[in-house]
């Protein structure tokens, strides 16, 4: 089990079987974590723009194949990836915990399908390790492997993921 506890400069110290981290480091970031076929995923909290239920998607003629199609979220046309698509996964079942998670890259706003978000955790640069061949997903797609306790979240590089130009996925 993690324990929290303070010190005397009154930084965190987050206290794991694996040792105890630093929660007050500056090398430290904030990532959504999420599920997509069984596995977990993560992805730099700076780059969402918020999370939202799966809602109706209008499919675009011509549109690559892991483009869902487009929603309209609150006037805005908004394109929408089909995360097992992409990465070549088999599809699940949209449920109830099905998200969209809209990120903000440059001046582009674009939605993601998910199975659902599990949580928001922070990871230090020592629990990253860089890029690796994960699962069928082409190691384009992966910026990390991030190691919080009994688990790994195969961190995305979202530049890659959300390139629109990118036919690395088509079947």
């Amino acid at each position: 089990m993690a324990e929290v506890k303070q010190t005397n400069d009154n930084k965190e110290i987050y206290k794991t079987g694996q040792g105890e981290q630093n929660m007050g480091s500056t090398d430290e970031k904030q990532y959504v974590a999420f599920e997509l076929a069984h596995e977990e995923y993560a992805v730099d909290i700076l780059s969402v723009r918020e999370i939202i239920r799966r809602t109706d998607i209008t499919r675009v003629p011509k549109a690559p194949p892991f483009v869902k199609g487009v929603i309209n979220l609150r006037g805005t046309i908004i394109p929408v990836i089909d995360s097992h698509l992409r990465f070549k996964l088999h599809p699940e079942e949209i449920t109830d915990n099905s998200r969209i998670v809209v990120f903000n890259m440059d001046d582009i706003t674009i939605g993601m399908t998910v199975d659902y978000v599990t949580e928001v955790l922070r990871l230090s640069e020592d629990q990253i390790e860089k890029q690796h061949s994960v699962n069928s997903i082409d190691n384009l797609f992966i910026k990390g492997i991030g190691k919080v306790e009994d688990r790994l979240l195969i961190i995305l590089n979202l530049e890659k993921v959300l390139d629109l130009g990118t036919q690395q996925a088509k079947e």
